[in-house]
């Protein structure tokens, strides 16, 4: 295969474990870059290094055995539905001393032992099938997939490529059916072309991969005998949204000579949406789409506005400056401000424009995550996925209004545009002297801490105004990173998905890796701590002040300490050692039923595939944590969404190893040998038709 940039090293020697052919096509290789944060801020590994030293003094745990049980798989055979036919393997209680029936209530199950199977590895009696495959027809007049003739017109009508964050609607009136909207976060060229040459592509390639990029709206449908669930081609709520469609910028940046183009001279329309990540789901019935590694989509850049934001200095991995202006800095110096938001779409509306909130400030989005005040206004937590960088939260002013009507809905689609965005800052509780990095116990004999939100800038109908120093309202919110180096945030390892708990509130903030933590000249290094150069990465637990998600402090504590658990700076929650499945590299999370958190993984540093894990968040069982599933080969784990007797993940990049091309794959998954690897969507569901984990 011809390749522009050198692929260095072998599968997981690239930071968090990544491919170099994932690391060039979702994030423009951003780990081989300097680190766009050169601000003097504190560095959160400095302030949790004490806590994971004396935690895992506290587990006197000398030799850990790892929770396996023997899974079902589906590997790459073609049979979109086949279903698991092992039944739970008995023999996992006895080598665990973890009976199943005496786990948390939603982790009575199996774990999946760590596996580098190329399918989807899913426990003991528990089925699962394909929903729907990348390039499959939703729209009507959409052609069947034919990869060796693919065109752009064909893919704007078919699911998006490399789906990421997922959320299921219900749908009134339709009975067994929801639903399913998804993220399209980036395209991997070499994995969708026969022939592709990364220094010379086509006009047609480009356009196909603007047409894969995105979101996709698709109704699926439950077959209650079975529990497959499936995709209804051509429903009239199936909709496309590409890097071409149109989308309004709303909120106080709107309009701003900053976000104006010779194209959009009124500096409120921009074509299409990028890299969208994570996401959320709102209590208004819309979804939110984090855009997060935009940098890598425009060329020739310069400025130190654009340094700090990741953008490169000369010609793109894909090449789109040749073919759109806008993607050149030179050009069009205001197009790549359009992009970093947080994305608003109304999936019932097909007639609907998706907005870009720019209230929510403009960084690498990783998530978007919605809770309510007493009072009903709305509250944004949204990471910015960077080493080193920050996360946010967004109190809104206007309060939700309940109903279906017209007016309703477009209040309630305003909400994100008026309000306060704050910032992060965090202090441990015990002197700077006492954490030497020997994980040495704190005198207090405690370690937490407390942490406050900075506000950056508060929109109203009639303005915003800006809380930092020589800094515009405008420029706060289209220059957000530079606003949190001024009122000095605290540099975090990569804040990813952030989620409030239905179950009581606490907030937990999950932070993938950081490879660069104590290396020459990154902040950090100063401080020998059991964490140095963390590729394992770990989730702090927040408690707003009196439980208040308005509150402007807060305080933290360390949840889970990812890595395997025979690493003494490894901590789960004070749940024994011996008794939890491996994690490494968290990234998307969601909640259960029970109030158990399910994280995905995106890098698995520890020699298996990523997967899907449980792990309890209260109760005698707090910090449990068991392996539910993995992947097939070169993929990654996105968009969990846990129902009572579902689960769904996103499938990413299957086959996304180094030196891997159409001709030559590194993954059959999902439709076996010969064929096209294809990312897609997978439901698992237990085959005795019971709750999952019960």
């Amino acid at each position: 295969m011809r390749r522009l940039l050198p692929l260095i090293g072998t599968p997981g020697s690239h930071p968090g474990g990544r491919s170099a052919l994932t690391c060039r096509f979702r994030c423009g290789d951003a780990c081989f870059h300097e680190v766009p944060n050169t601000s003097d801020n504190a560095y959160v590994g400095d302030v949790v290094a004490g806590a994971i030293g004396r935690r895992s003094m506290m587990r006197a745990a000398a030799v850990v055995t790892v929770a396996t049980a023997t899974g079902a798989a589906v590997v790459g055979t073609g049979a979109q539905d086949a279903q698991a036919a092992q039944a739970v393997d008995g023999g996992a209680a006895a080598r665990t001393g973890h009976p199943v029936d005496k786990a948390a209530r939603g982790l009575r199950f199996s774990p999946v032992a760590p596996n580098t199977a190329d399918a989807v590895t899913v426990p003991g009696g528990y089925g699962q099938n394909v929903v729907i495959r990348w390039g499959e027809p939703i729209l009507r007049g959409a052609p069947a997939f034919d990869p060796e003739h693919q065109t752009a017109k064909a893919q704007a009508g078919q699911f998006g490529y490399n789906n990421d964050f997922l959320a299921l609607l219900p749908l009134p009136g339709e009975r067994g059916r929801q639903l399913l909207v998804a993220n399209h976060e980036y395209t991997d060229e070499v994995l969708m072309f026969r022939g592709y040459d990364p220094a010379n592509p086509t006009r047609e390639q480009v356009e196909v991969a603007w047409a894969a990029h995105g979101l996709s709206a698709v109704v699926v449908e439950e077959d209650r005998r079975t529990g497959r669930l499936t995709a209804v081609t051509r429903h009239a709520l199936n909709r496309r949204v590409t890097a071409t469609t149109e989308f309004r910028l709303t909120g106080p940046a709107a309009g701003s000579d900053l976000l104006k183009t010779s194209a959009d001279p009124t500096g409120r329309k921009v074509l299409g949406t990028l890299n969208n990540c994570s996401g959320g789901t709102t209590p208004w019935g819309t979804t939110l789409h984090g855009e997060e590694n935009f940098n890598q989509y425009f060329a020739n850049a310069s400025r130190d506005t654009d340094k700090r934001y990741g953008l490169g200095k000369g010609a793109t991995e894909r090449k789109w400056e040749r073919f759109d202006k806008r993607f050149d800095v030179v050009q069009e110096p205001n197009e790549s401000h359009r992009f970093g938001y947080v994305v608003e779409f109304d999936p019932y509306d097909p007639s609907s424009t998706p907005r870009k909130h720019t209230a929510l400030g403009r960084f690498k989005h990783e998530a978007a995550s919605v809770r309510l005040t007493d009072d009903g206004r709305p509250v944004v937590y949204t990471g910015d996925d960077e080493r080193f960088d920050y996360f946010y939260k967004f109190v809104g002013s206007k309060r939700m209004r309940h109903g279906s009507s017209r007016s309703v809905r477009e209040h309630n689609l305003s909400l994100l545009d008026e309000g306060t965005l704050y910032v992060a800052r965090l202090t441990g509780d015990s002197p700077a002297a006492e954490i030497d990095g020997s994980g040495k116990l704190p005198a207090d004999g405690e370690f937490d801490g407390s942490g406050e939100w900075i506000p950056l800038a508060t929109a109203t109908a009639h303005g915003a105004v800006s809380h930092v120093d020589g800094m515009t309202a405008e420029e706060v919110l289209v220059f957000t990173r530079l606003a949190g180096d001024k009122v000095g945030a605290t540099k975090m390892d990569r804040p990813e998905d952030i989620q409030p708990s239905p179950h009581t509130g606490k907030v937990y903030v999950v932070l993938t890796n950081n490879t660069n933590r104590g290396k020459a000249g990154s902040a950090g290094a100063d401080e020998a701590n059991p964490r140095n150069a963390n590729k394992h990465g770990h989730i702090l637990e927040l408690t707003e002040r009196r439980g208040r998600a308005e509150a402007t402090t807060f305080g933290w504590s360390l949840f889970l300490v990812a890595g395997d658990p025979a690493d003494p700076a490894t901590y789960f929650a004070g749940f024994p050692k011996d008794r939890v499945s491996p994690i490494s590299c968290p990234d998307n999370v969601a909640f259960d039923p029970h109030g158990n958190l399910w994280i995905s993984t995106d890098g698995n540093q520890l020699g298996s595939h990523d997967g899907l894990l449980d792990v309890a968040t209260k109760g005698e069982r707090r910090g449990e944590l068991k392996q539910f599933l993995t992947v097939p080969t070169g993929a990654e784990t996105c968009g969990p969404i846990i129902q009572d007797r579902r689960v769904l993940v996103a499938v990413q990049h299957p086959g996304e190893i180094d030196g891997a091309s159409v001709e030559k794959p590194a993954s059959n998954w999902p439709d076996g040998p010969g064929e096209i690897v294809r990312p897609a969507v997978v439901s698992v569901w237990r085959t005795d038709g019971c709750d999952i984990g019960v």
